[in-house]
């Protein structure tokens, strides 16, 4: 007769690549029973949708006096064309010009499979494995008489596509894409909020599921594998399930060394998952058994400091002044200064979308005005070296009349997930 495994052992089995027999990894599967896919009424984003951003791309492309942009496989050709896509040494690239159709570059034998995501009305070119593939981009600014304004490169395109379409039209200039890109991006629609909204309740589901789950002589890792596994059946795609115990929650992505929950030990997690392209970002931090006066001191100045961020967030104010209001409030209650420790060390939060991380972010010295339609994360933590560590993110978008939580944050470390 068997011995009957311990929940943490199954969990870690749980946890294992596929290295073990399929009823024995079957066997070891945490009960996620009680759990169903709560994404059911998710919208994809349309075809309605991408025409109003290449719109919205060809205006903006106008303003700045740009002819076309130049986009590398990545969130932002997904945003504007559909096609998803992995880099390689391989060029494949979508250029949106500043009128008529865009157009998709990519290798001959390549061409069936770009198809098969291709969202938007596009001119396909291809090019042999003995061809340059920027001169065939070369080739379609000429045939748009386009080679006479500036060339929108965007932010993250690799140096070879930039100095390959310098090297295959001289005379053209190269400038920045971040007024069209980011002009785009950052402003979410109401589709793409929805969107965001469905997978931050996936993250708090898994959370109500995964907290009261959590026992003594856990792994950080061993808890990351039961978040991701209820994110997965409640419908998402797990980005990242980080849980950090004890010291290493000290360290805002935690530390190589292997914590076990004890009582007094403080667990910080920082999870994420997608929905149809959309992303969360949420983060909970709780002590397992009793809290020390310092624990609960820590917790509730950052739950104070995400309401200060939150206060501070209004239309048209610097991105960087929600940061200043943080610390300014942290520096009062002795922590810093500045990004001093022990205080927080990390910005209080990043701009959000199809990316985790996205332009721009909430650190001192943005300029950038808040406006509708931006998404941020706010995660003003403190963290004590040699310690522990207290983070609690929820992200908020912009409205006429202010932020609006996806998810609201937690009031009491007794009610940690909220």
């Amino acid at each position: 007769m068997q011995t009957p495994l311990s929940r943490r052992a199954l969990i870690a089995a749980a946890a294992l690549p596929l290295l073990v027999r399929p009823g024995l990894l079957r066997a070891a599967e945490p009960d996620l029973s009680g759990l169903h896919d709560i994404t059911g009424g998710a919208v994809p984003i349309g075809p309605e949708e991408r025409a109003r951003r290449l719109a919205r791309a060809q205006a903006l492309m106008k303003a700045s006096g740009i002819g076309a942009i130049l986009i590398e496989p990545g969130s932002s050709m997904v945003y504007f064309t559909g096609v998803h896509w992995g880099r390689s040494e391989r060029l494949t690239a979508a250029i949106l010009p500043v009128a008529g159709e865009p157009c998709i570059v990519t290798p001959f034998f390549e061409e069936p499979s770009v198809r098969e995501t291709l969202a938007v009305p596009a001119e396909v070119r291809v090019w042999q494995e003995d061809q340059n593939p920027l001169a065939v981009v070369a080739a379609f600014l000429r045939d748009r008489k386009l080679t006479g304004r500036p060339v929108g490169i965007e932010e993250t395109a690799r140096f070879f596509a930039f100095d390959g379409l310098r090297k295959a039209l001289p005379a053209i200039r190269l400038v920045s894409a971040n007024p069209v890109v980011r002009g785009c991006r950052m402003i979410k629609t109401p589709a793409e909020i929805a969107l965001m909204q469905v997978a931050t309740d996936v993250t708090i589901a898994a959370y109500r599921w995964v907290h009261p789950r959590v026992e003594a002589g856990m792994t950080g890792a061993e808890i990351g594998a039961l978040m991701s596994a209820a994110t997965r059946k409640l419908g998402g795609s797990p980005e990242f399930s980080m849980a950090l115990v004890g010291e290493a929650s000290a360290y805002p992505h935690g530390s190589k060394q292997v914590h076990r929950v004890a009582d007094g030990q403080v667990v910080l997690m920082d999870c994420g998952c997608t929905i149809q392209g959309y992303q969360s970002d949420v983060s909970r931090t709780w002590v397992h058994g009793s809290a020390s006066a310092e624990q609960r001191k820590v917790w509730d100045t950052v739950a104070r400091g995400q309401q200060v961020a939150r206060g501070a967030a209004r239309i048209g104010a610097p991105a960087g002044s929600i940061d200043d209001a943080v610390r300014r409030f942290y520096e009062s209650e002795g922590y810093g200064p500045g990004y001093r420790l022990p205080g927080l060390s990390h910005r209080t939060g990043h701009g959000i979308g199809m990316d985790g991380h996205e332009p721009v972010n909430l650190v001192r010295g943005e300029a950038t005005p808040l406006a509708p339609g931006m998404c941020f994360s706010n995660e003003p933590g403190i963290y004590l070296p040699g310690k522990f560590g207290i983070r609690i993110e929820d992200c908020f978008h912009m409205t006429d009349s202010g932020p609006v939580w996806f998810s609201t944050p937690p009031k009491a470390i007794e009610a940690p997930i909220g």
